[in-house]
């Protein structure tokens, strides 16, 4: 038998979990401001948790990770923790 090769582009990894899986993050306010223009009105100098859906899209952003947790788990997303 011979050998497949599956070509899996950047598109078709990034979509790998959507709507499944959610990655949590600590980030500075500074880091999260710089990122994402929409969240300017965050004030800087702090740390806080971000939650970010399979593809990188942010879905939340708290001071509080018990509560970035809950988020995830009443919208059924299992979590990952980056460092």
């Amino acid at each position: 038998m011979g050998h497949r090769t599956l070509t899996v582009t950047p598109t078709d990894l990034a979509a790998i979990g959507e709507g499944h899986l959610a990655y949590l993050r600590r980030m500075s306010s500074d880091d999260i401001r710089a990122k994402f223009p929409a969240a300017q009105s965050i004030r800087p100098g702090q740390n806080l948790w971000a939650l970010f859906s399979a593809d990188g899209t942010p879905l939340a952003v708290s001071d509080d990770r018990g509560s970035i947790l809950e988020s995830a788990s009443q919208n059924e997303l299992e979590t990952l923790s980056l460092h």
